[in-house]
């Protein structure tokens, strides 16, 4: 029995790891990517913002799951200092906030805010990165039920670690089709090398795609006769990574002590992660800002558009000069010069 995971990204390589976890023989595990250079699109790319609650009904369960999952693997591997994961405050500022219940602020390209809970107003607790003269923020969330990562680490992590055991990788590779025994059932899987033009089949008993906003046209090609349609769209977005001489803390050190194994919490000298969620007036977006760790970096986002075509590849995906001088604005003016 083999298993093809069709996408090296964060859903592909934490299935990977879970599954070499199992029963499952990691030896017959394979990871199929395309893109030239590995988490080139959402999974080196996002925020690394976590949330316990903040979902529609629909996918409150596996929420819940993901973010205790996620905090399960840095007790065990040391997080905190390997991929920064942190407890964040996540705090609002002049936002207006929902009441938490059947928002899909993903879906309706609006703030992710809007589908948490305030818990407290005007709380002295604020990102020190903040620029004065912007008043107290909201606090949405002290850090039981949000927290942060590098996305880009993480995934990192998790492929190392499956290679370790034993899990194949494929890369760059692009699975073209299937083959199946007289039965019906799946049997292999067809890949072509995109560096050698090489074609060959890898054996393939249980396939599951994890390729993004890619996966349509993945499954499409794999199974070109079918009607199904899978419901999954792009949503495109820039960002920008920022420093400031205010984060982390001048008096706190990035080389954040390894965690014991009687002690698997964070460090009480690591500085707080925040997340900040607003809306600039004068670019007119929702914008989100998320100090991170272990480099000392602030994220920046909110500009997401729909309509931008998904590229074949992620890594030739375009870039628009005007939304990062509008992100460079926005930052600016929260975050000082």
């Amino acid at each position: 029995m083999a298993t093809v995971i069709v996408g090296a990204g964060i859903i592909g390589t934490s299935t990977a790891y879970y599954l070499s976890q199992s029963r499952i023989a990691p030896s017959s595990i394979y990871l199929v990517e395309s893109s030239p250079k590995l988490f080139a699109s959402a999974s080196g790319y996002a925020a690394g913002f976590l949330a316990r609650d903040w979902f529609s009904p629909a996918s409150t369960a596996l929420g819940r799951l993901s973010f205790d999952l996620h905090r399960e693997l840095a007790k065990e591997h040391n997080g905190y200092q390997r991929w920064g994961y942190s407890p964040s405050t996540a705090t609002s500022l002049a936002e207006t906030i929902g009441d938490g219940e059947n928002e899909d602020w993903l879906g309706e390209g609006t703030s992710r805010v809007k589908a948490a809970k305030r818990i407290a107003e005007n709380d002295d607790t604020r990102p020190i990165w903040l620029a004065s003269g912007h008043g107290s923020p909201d606090i949405i969330d002290n850090g039981d039920g949000t927290a942060q990562v590098d996305p880009y680490e993480v995934c990192q992590f998790l492929l190392s670690e499956c290679k370790s055991r034993g899990v194949k990788l494929h890369h760059p590779a692009t699975a073209t089709g299937v083959t199946r025994d007289p039965s019906g059932a799946l049997s292999s899987i067809h890949i072509r090398s995109s560096t050698t033009s090489e074609e060959y089949t890898i054996p393939c008993t249980r396939l599951i795609i994890a390729s993004g906003a890619w996966t349509p046209q993945v499954f499409t090609t794999l199974f070109p006769t079918t009607k199904l349609r899978i419901p999954v769209s792009p949503l495109a977005g820039h960002s920008l990574l920022l420093r400031s001489p205010h984060w982390p803390p001048p008096t706190t050190s990035l080389n954040l002590p390894t965690v014991s194994s009687t002690d698997k919490s964070p460090s009480k000298q690591q500085p707080p992660c925040h997340a900040l969620f607003t809306t600039d007036p004068v670019a007119s977006h929702s914008s989100e800002l998320f100090s991170r760790l272990p480099a000392g970096q602030i994220y920046i986002a909110g500009l997401n558009n729909a309509n931008i075509p998904l590229p074949s590849l992620p890594t030739e995906t375009v870039i628009d000069p005007q939304a990062i001088e509008t992100l460079k604005g926005t930052a600016e003016r929260l975050l000082g010069k």
